[in-house]
């Protein structure tokens, strides 16, 4: 009888969820002093890019930095654990179609973009931005771009097969009525945010929506680039 793994999640996101964790449980061993200057070292602070860079942590160096570090903080468990069940539900797909690699730039690429989306809204703002989110929707829209093709159910018997196949255009993506429906919410939930700071119970702070939508543009944009499946297809159709 074959046995089933008690955490049925891909290495690359299995570890990732615990280099999460570990971060989050090391700030807890930290003093209020040493937990806010690792805050503002690591944070993505889009003041920093102007007058304030020399009084922050990291001073001109973290400009190059944050935009990727301020994913690997939570401003608390809840944050960090909604961060992780969406990873777990979608970035496990992507990793088994991408392999840990490119898994990883898609999770770069998207906090990048979702920084720069928060800059263009907020320059010179010294609230600093944290959390996975927006590399996390970046694996969602990327995720999207395969998941929901015809006949593909995650989570379904033989769903690996299914996720392994070529995926369609993008212009396909959004007359697939399952894929247009996921995208529609999850754009509508990340406004709702931003016109309702307090719409997420225990909450501490306001919903940087700006990122999630610069993550998720990124990951829907980026997987073409990216995905081994369709530049095998490529390969076999020359």
């Amino acid at each position: 009888m074959q046995k089933t793994p008690a955490v049925n999640l891909p290495p690359v996101v299995l570890w990732f969820a615990l280099g999460l964790i570990a971060v989050h449980g090391l700030r807890h061993l930290l003093t209020e002093e040493q937990d806010l200057w690792l805050l503002l070292l690591l944070a993505f602070i889009p003041a920093r890019y102007v007058e304030l860079a020399a009084q922050l942590p990291g001073g001109i160096a973290a400009a190059f930095w944050s935009p990727a570090t301020y994913a690997l903080l939570h401003a608390d468990w809840v944050h960090l654990f909604v961060n992780l069940v969406w990873m777990a539900s979608f970035g496990s797909a992507l990793a088994r179609r991408f392999g840990s690699g490119r898994f990883l730039v898609v999770a770069l690429l998207a906090a990048v973009a979702g920084a720069a989306a928060h800059y263009v809204l907020h320059p010179g703002e010294a609230v600093p931005v944290i959390g996975a989110s927006a590399a996390v929707s970046g694996m969602m829209a990327a995720t999207a771009r395969f998941a929901f093709a015809p006949g593909v159910r995650l989570g379904a018997p033989g769903a690996m097969a299914r996720v392994r196949m070529p995926a369609e255009p993008l212009l396909a993506v959004f007359t697939n009525s399952r894929a247009l429906a996921f995208i529609l919410v999850w754009f509508a939930v990340n406004l709702l945010f931003a016109l309702n700071e307090g719409l997420i119970p225990g909450a501490s702070g306001p919903i940087a929506w700006e990122a999630h939508i610069g993550g998720f543009l990124a990951g829907l944009l980026a997987f073409p680039l990216l995905d081994p499946v369709g530049r095998a297809r490529d390969t076999l159709a020359k």
